[in-house]
């Protein structure tokens, strides 16, 4: 599908974002649901995704503008940020969590956030603090979704997995368009070790901490699925931070599966359901920072061979901008509910204003 083409500009301005002057979002009209699929968006409707922003203090400058724009356009029902609110470099500090936090609340549109690597399972590194990274995801959990089942910015309301410790994990649908929000990392989703603490393998926590969120991931996906079945949807729509087929990675990838074994799992589930599932399946990510729209698991792709897994030829992968190229926030087109097929959904890149 066709995409808008920017130009990315070079951030100027270095200010603190504790400085930065904002208005508190007030309540915008929404109508998500949780649970069943809405008709009042019988006609389509938009959305908009970020991710792997802001990165640096110019950029951070620049967030409050770059909400601004966002909240702009009026048309959007919600927003989701797919993780990585910071570089990799910078500490992970309460008070940046804090800071960041007091931005998201400026959000006029429902906004739907799920934690990256850098603001926790690489706060290890000594230039972030040198941080046990499962206190840094209990600190996450503590400012970011402390009212389970709502979303930041204007409240929607969304299905969670708090009952199993991972409020983060959410979904919902709207106009029989199913959304899964997960908690993928980066980092082979939290395996690599924490040698900024001084270890050489993962730790038994870090290791009993991944299988418990990838077995919740798992039975997120094949819940989405079974509704989406259950309610006849026209598509579903999965969104992650990780980049679980990043091309930059594919010849060490090729060369050592082993770096991409934490993904396995949950490769073979959004395999297994996509195959089964009558319609679309998108997969949104961040996370390798460069905007990219693709058929990872298309029959040839070298993906199946690293992941030892059979074709998946209806899974689209979106890939955000981000980092230096965060200069747009993508928009989401979702087609009225006449539509199915492959015109169910649609995007463009959309600049920011400054």
């Amino acid at each position: 599908m066709p995409s808008k083409t920017i130009t990315t500009t070079t951030a100027a301005a270095v200010l603190a974002l504790g400085l930065l002057a904002s208005q508190p979002a007030t309540a915008a009209d929404n109508t998500g649901d949780s649970t069943s699929g809405n008709t009042a968006d019988s006609t389509g409707f938009t959305f908009g995704v970020i991710g792997d922003i802001p990165y640096g203090e110019a950029e951070i400058a620049k967030f409050p503008a770059r909400i601004q724009d966002i909240n702009n356009d009026s048309a959007l029902k919600f927003v989701t940020h797919v993780g990585d609110i910071k570089n990799g470099s910078s500490v992970c500090s309460d008070e940046y969590f804090a800071a960041i936090r007091t931005q998201f609340d400026t959000f006029k549109h429902p906004l739907v956030y799920t934690p990256g690597d850098n603001e926790w399972v690489d706060c290890h590194r000594t230039n972030n603090g040198a941080y046990n990274p499962l206190e840094r995801l209990d600190k996450l959990r503590e400012v970011f979704f402390d009212e389970p089942g709502k979303t930041l910015g204007a409240t929607m309301p969304v299905t969670t997995q708090a009952d199993l410790g991972l409020p983060e994990n959410v979904r919902f649908t709207r106009n029989r368009v199913a959304l899964s929000v997960l908690n993928i990392q980066g980092s082979n989703n939290s395996l690599q070790p924490w040698t900024g603490l001084g270890e050489t393998a993962a730790t038994p926590g870090q290791v009993a901490e991944v299988e418990h969120r990838t077995d919740a991931v798992v039975a997120q996906i094949h819940d989405t699925f079974a509704d989406a079945e259950r309610r006849n949807d026209r598509a579903v729509v999965l969104m992650t931070q990780a980049d679980m087929f990043d091309s930059s990675q594919l010849a060490g990838a090729t060369a050592n599966p082993d770096t991409v074994s934490g993904f396995r799992d949950i490769v073979q589930a959004i395999i297994d359901e996509t195959n089964s599932f009558d319609a679309p399946v998108y997969l949104i990510n961040g996370d390798s920072h460069v905007f990219a729209e693709n058929r990872p698991l298309a029959e040839g792709s070298p993906w199946l061979d690293i992941y030892g897994q059979p074709a998946a030829d209806d899974l689209q992968r979106i890939t955000v901008d981000g980092s230096a190229n965060a200069t747009n926030y993508v928009r989401f087109t979702v087609a009225g509910n006449s539509a199915d097929g492959a015109g169910v959904l649609a995007w463009e890149r959309v600049p920011y204003s400054r």
